[in-house]
């Protein structure tokens, strides 16, 4: 049996999550993590490369005959990296997990997104895009809204560019901010609004090669920073898995209107796809509407979906490779996963980093994915705003969230902080 090594390009709990699967397939020979995490380090070799920095990932790639490349974040993946590696005599032939720059557009750009899935009728809120030189335009759109309103910077904003509004006025002021003032940079040269979706929000996924596709569990997470969803966003608090309302009935209607023909309408549009779809789904009164694509896997989705799969991780990869995707089953634990993400004080303004950790081996119950930390001399510390995720497998939610939660109690440093109620909305289903 031929092993393969591989390079997997990220340094989040996302990364770590992906590692640790990918560490357990036997098809595996070497897993380097580019830049990676103190975590990471422990089931691979963490390479300091940056993920955006292409010329140092083909040197690497080339001198240590890495077979296969997964990407992460979706940072690389809008700059172009999967082109890049078509593009190059040495790097064609290396399989890369993650679409090519014309299908990251439909994370790097949301009104691309809104306008595919208008042209394929994949259910999605009303919506407008405007600029600096039509913000007369936006307020006008405005006015045609009910409230709340929903605001998004277009370009990518590190999950961050999404701002609701619950009175008119509020929303004027956010538009004039984000366009005029470049409240999110570039991101917010151009920005969307569409209508408010009164639901529950959950997120799905599949993998696939542009032709066939793998749904995989799906997921739900929580962004708010504060207790009882409050506060200003974040990356992600915490995520369960399997959603209690997204039963059989609701995923085939997922499967049936929105990953089916985002599939197909990337192939009719001519866009060639290898990766990770994300669809950011609302529930409207059991029915599914797409707020928003991702191109990759989400965080913190990924620490409580990875963990549920059953099937060598490897083996998927390679066979989207292969375009052999259809032969595989994918078999998934029935148990429920419980996903707590500790971050620094202050998160997400402003935080201090380096704070050391203690702890970690008292989390025993638990899986401890590492988001944002760093090694010096024999400590752990912290390196980012969220810095670990911690998840619980159990026959119950309601065992899963307790056992997470008393795990992240364990584990200390400076100014820590977890929210305490994730998932506790989902008991009543």
């Amino acid at each position: 049996m031929k092993k393969t090594n591989v390079l997997l390009i990220g340094s989040g709990g996302r990364e770590h999550a992906i590692a640790w699967k990918l560490a357990q397939s036997p098809l595996l020979d070497q897993l380097f993590i580019a830049p990676g995490n103190a975590g990471t380090n422990s089931v691979g070799t963490n390479v300091p490369i940056n993920g955006n920095d292409f010329e140092s990932i083909k040197l690497f790639v080339v001198e240590k005959k890495v077979h296969l490349v997964i990407v992460g974040p979706e940072e690389p993946l809008v700059r172009g990296i999967h082109d890049f590696f078509l593009n190059d005599e040495l790097l064609k032939n290396i399989p890369v997990i993650g679409p090519q720059k014309a299908g990251a557009e439909l994370e790097g750009s949301k009104d691309f997104a809104k306008q595919f899935m208008i042209k394929h009728g994949i259910p999605t809120g009303a919506y407008q895009t405007f600029s600096k030189d039509t913000l007369a335009e936006g307020f006008a759109f405005l006015k045609t809204l009910n409230s709340p309103y929903v605001l998004k910077a277009d370009g990518l904003a590190a999950g961050k560019g999404v701002v609701i509004c619950k009175t008119l006025h509020e929303a004027e002021i956010e538009l004039t901010d984000m366009l005029a003032n470049h409240k999110f940079g570039k991101a917010s040269e151009m920005v969307v609004i569409e209508e408010f979706l009164d639901g529950i929000e959950l997120s799905a996924f599949a993998i696939t090669n542009g032709r066939e596709y793998l749904v995989l569990p799906e997921a739900k997470d929580y962004k708010r920073i504060g207790v009882g969803d409050s506060g200003p966003n974040t990356g992600g608090m915490g995520s369960i898995s399997p959603v209690p309302f997204a039963g059989d009935e609701f995923m085939q209607k997922v499967e049936e209107r929105v990953i089916k023909p985002t599939v197909e309408g990337l192939r009719k549009d001519g866009i060639p796809y290898q990766g990770f779809l994300f669809f950011g789904l609302m529930n409207v009164k059991g029915d599914p509407f797409v707020i928003e694509y991702n191109v990759r896997l989400g965080d913190p989705e990924t620490e409580s979906i990875i963990p549920r799969i059953k099937t060598d991780l490897l083996e998927i990869f390679l066979a989207t490779a292969n375009g052999k995707l259809s032969t595989i089953k994918l078999e998934t634990d029935n148990r429920t996963a419980a996903c707590v993400m500790i971050v620094s004080g202050g998160y997400p303004g402003e935080y201090a980093k380096g704070k050391v950790i203690s702890g970690l081996e008292l989390a025993n119950n638990s899986l401890v994915f590492h988001a944002g930390t760093s090694s010096i001399d024999d400590s752990i510390i912290s390196n980012g705003g969220r810095v670990l995720a911690i998840t619980s497998l159990a026959d119950n939610l309601k065992t899963a969230i307790a056992t997470s939660l008393e795990s992240a109690s364990q584990i200390k440093f400076e100014n820590s902080y977890f929210r305490n109620d994730i998932g506790k909305d989902l008991i009543e289903f």
